[in-house]
């Protein structure tokens, strides 16, 4: 991607009513761009770290064996009269349709995964099974605000299981746990497992996972040396108290959720009649499980525990690109004509070998283009200039360090390479 052509620009000023890192660098960096409250388009390089994200959470659910689909976001009426949650969500968008019918904006996914899986459920032989999707959810929050953190429109995974027993529901629980934890670190987020009441999905017990953000609106007590935590509102344990898990002290912290797993029991499979047939000949009642990660919260958390004062530094592993190439210009006709020729065959090797790459290849100041490099955050910056080329190299600087070094031509391609792998 050459910058250049990129019709998203960055801008040199951050939104001025952004309260938070997320809301200022994903939309000064032109990752997103704000449509009104609590709703953003994804722009090219904002999607590309969006796509990552939902990337590395799809592997892990395939990981555990469910299977991914998609659902509708248009939901009839009488699935949420079923549940007795028509009038009982209060984030709940409900629509009037010319035909005289009602509908809703799914929030959530259960009145539609719930008939869906009964249609294809009929003995003990065909349970237990997951299933996910990763799709784009609505909920009517009254305070939609701190980027994407809190929307009015957002992506999200959702995954339900089903089961014969509670046995086989608390082990894939246990799991789907692990995995959770799992897509966390891949995105560069280490998170709290914190113990939470199930809200408006269940009585049942269910987790938070919350990433440690001063611009998290949950107050956590937490150990800062493992991942157990308890949210402040449902506390069995108090600051200064011995953590459970390994003992360390335990400490107030802030965090945001960024995903959440529920023991639904049989919460909507009562409420749908979803039942099984024994090995006996007998109907049973089949168990739930839900297990939710927001995609575009998780972006906008890992730009909250990922920047400094210059802006994001984005992981590795979700980036939107791992190399950020850059060419100086130069008076000189002769030098610039190498320095463009050398940066478009560097350009053309790392795309010719998979590699992302973003080219600032754009007719503006040396300064502008280095404060935008910082502020896009991508993890491997390569300088191009009359003075590295002098050396026959390419200044290399980590997006995470302060560091530069200079790389030999010849050996740039290798240690790209071999810096992409790590």
């Amino acid at each position: 991607m050459r910058l250049s052509r990129l019709f998203a620009k960055s801008s040199k000023t951050a939104p001025s009513d952004a309260e938070t890192a997320n809301a200022k660098y994903l939309i000064q960096g032109g990752f997103v761009d704000q449509e009104m409250a609590g709703v953003y388009t994804w722009l090219p390089l904002g999607l590309r770290v969006l796509r990552n994200v939902e990337q590395i959470v799809r592997e892990e659910m395939d990981a555990l064996g469910a299977m991914e689909i998609m659902m509708p976001s248009l939901q009839p009426k009488e699935y949420w009269e079923t549940t007795n949650r028509w009038e009982g969500v209060d984030i709940l968008f409900k629509l009037n349709s010319q035909t005289g019918k009602e509908y809703a904006l799914g929030c959530t996914h259960e009145e539609v995964v719930t008939p869906l899986a009964k249609k294809f459920t009929m003995s003990y032989k065909d349970l237990p099974f997951a299933t996910y999707q990763i799709n784009t959810k609505f909920r009517d929050e009254l305070r939609a605000k701190s980027g994407v953190l809190r929307g009015r429109e957002f992506r999200m995974k959702d995954m339900y299981s089903f089961h014969t027993n509670q046995e086989d529901l608390t082990a894939f629980y246990n799991r789907a746990l692990d995995a959770y934890v799992k897509a966390f670190e891949r995105c560069g987020l280490k998170v709290k497992v914190v113990q939470a009441s199930g809200g408006i999905f269940t009585q049942n017990v269910s987790h938070e996972f919350q990433a440690l953000t001063d611009a998290g609106e949950d107050i956590l007590i937490a150990c800062p040396n493992c991942s157990f935590g308890q949210n402040s509102e449902i506390a069995t344990l108090k600051v200064g108290e011995a953590c459970p898990k390994c003992g360390g002290t335990l400490a107030q912290m802030k965090g945001v959720e960024v995903g959440n797993i529920f023991d639904l029991g049989t919460k909507y499979t009562d409420a749908f009649q979803m039942d099984f047939t024994n090995d006996e000949g007998e109907k049973k009642r089949v168990l739930m499980g839900c297990y939710g990660i927001g995609t575009t919260r998780l972006v906008g958390a890992i730009v909250e525990t990922h920047h400094d004062d210059r802006g994001i530094i984005w992981p590795k592993s979700v980036a939107p690109a791992k190399v950020h190439l850059i060419s100086f210009n130069s008076k000189d006709e002769t030098t610039q004509s190498r320095i463009k020729s050398t940066a478009q065959e560097f350009y053309d090797a790392f795309t010719k070998e998979g590699i992302e790459v973003v080219w600032d290849d754009r007719e503006v100041s040396p300064g502008e283009k280095m404060g935008n490099a910082d502020l896009l955050g991508i993890p491997l910056r390569i300088l191009i200039s009359e003075k590295s080329l002098k050396e026959e190299s390419v200044e290399w600087k980590l997006r995470s360090s302060s560091e530069a070094k200079l790389v030999k031509l010849e050996d740039v391609m290798e240690d790209v390479q071999a810096f992409v792998k790590e």
